[in-house]
């Protein structure tokens, strides 16, 4: 289901709440529905990377991101030989660019990169290989996860 659909299925979980009202209810549960479609969004996109980064925690060869596939989000198992494939090992990094960022995101970037155990240039230049790769429409080591979760 696409996050739209979720945020229609709060706004008439909502109209179905107020409809036991008077038209005052009704009327405040269609701007609380209206206030909530971006948090909504915003939550269950928090809850898919949290997902993805548990799956990730669980997984020897490999890690789960989240994708979207036009408006839907989705989970997509990314196996480790991509990103060491990505780049020629004989291939020098000679190239420079000069990166302007939050300083937040710097410290998110340099979590990132010890976690993975590899310099924030080297986590840099691994995210920016996959990312540049064309996708792949089907075959491949990507393979699209669906399902559900329970904590």
């Amino acid at each position: 289901m696409q996050i739209d659909g979720y945020v229609q299925a709060l706004r008439e979980d909502l109209a179905r709440v107020a409809a036991v009202g008077d038209e005052s209810t009704a009327r405040a549960a269609d701007l609380l529905a209206v206030a909530l479609e971006s948090a909504l969004g915003r939550r269950l996109l928090e809850a898919l990377g949290e997902a993805a980064l548990e799956l990730s925690g669980q997984l020897e060869d490999g890690r789960v991101e989240v994708g979207f596939a036009g408006g839907d989000p989705e989970l997509v198992l990314v196996r480790d030989e991509e990103a060491t494939a990505a780049e020629p090992a004989d291939e020098a990094f000679t190239a420079r660019i000069s990166l302007r960022l939050p300083e937040s995101l710097k410290a998110r970037l340099e979590t990132a990169a010890a976690r993975d155990g590899v310099s924030v240039n080297t986590w840099l230049v691994q995210v920016l290989a996959r990312v540049a790769e064309p996708r792949q429409s089907s075959g491949g080591s990507r393979r699209r996860l669906t399902g559900y979760g329970r904590s």
